[in-house]
């Protein structure tokens, strides 16, 4: 089975514009998730709206696609990439452009999903260490089958736990966050940008619900890692930290 990891990258993010181009380390945040899909995959490419990042991409020679400016979301993005790159790979991951610390394990998790030959789409799950953080309605939560595959994403904390205290949920059933990393065959990530929102991803703001609703299976792995993503400036200093903390 073949993969390729297609990296969606915005220049114009209202809380950090230019991330994609932020040093982290001597290196621009773009650089180092490409390179870390590289060394899994073997096969990359940045998805972006900006011929800054296109141009950075290829001054560290990288492949990059230019995509319109009118996408929604990540996966519209890497979509038309896809079919502007006329790949044959048969699946298809979506790696955030923030994500520059994505681990090997990650990928590979990933990847092994498809094994199964009913895994339509695939995402990651980490276990939530404090019932503070699984309460956060910023970390959506996975509920599953016995067979690994999603029932449910939401913002509110799911299952609900009777007749015990909130504070020993936790001990009571594996409560899941949801990272936000998704790989799709290649036929479904066609067929899903075509759908129209959903009554379910309207109401929780979650894209994956839309594919859900309409009856596409979406396989978890579970991760013990989790990821280090940049959202805001602030973000970019931890990084810096985690990236220092590593290299050492």
């Amino acid at each position: 089975m073949k993969f390729i990891a297609i990296i969606p990258a915005r220049y114009a993010s209202t809380r950090f514009p230019g991330k994609p181009l932020a040093l982290l380390g001597c290196k621009p945040v773009i650089q180092r998730v490409y390179e870390q899909a590289v060394n899994v995959l073997g096969h990359a490419c940045v998805a972006t709206d900006d011929e800054r990042i296109l141009e950075a991409v290829e001054a560290f020679g990288g492949s990059a696609v230019m995509t319109s400016t009118a996408h929604r979301s990540g996966t519209d993005r890497i979509a038309e990439a896809a079919q502007k790159l006329k790949t044959d790979a048969d699946v298809i991951i979506n790696i955030q452009g923030d994500e520059p610390f994505i681990q090997a394990s990650q990928i590979e998790t990933l990847c092994r999903l498809f094994d199964d030959p009913h895994t339509e789409i695939g995402t990651l799950g980490k276990r939530f260490d404090t019932i503070e953080a699984a309460e956060n309605p910023n970390s959506p939560k996975i509920v599953t089958d016995l067979r690994g595959y999603a029932l449910y994403f939401s913002r509110s904390i799911i299952p609900f736990i009777r007749g015990k205290e909130r504070d020993k949920w936790l001990q009571e059933f594996p409560f899941l966050k949801h990272l936000g990393i998704y790989a799709y065959r290649r036929d479904v990530l066609t067929a899903i940008t075509q759908l129209p929102q959903s009554p379910l991803e309207i109401a929780e703001s979650l894209e994956q619900l839309r594919w859900l609703q309409n009856g596409y299976r979406i396989k978890v792995g579970e991760t013990e890692l989790e990821t280090v993503g940049i959202d805001i400036p602030a973000d970019l200093e931890r990084a810096e930290a985690f990236l220092k903390l590593h290299t050492t």
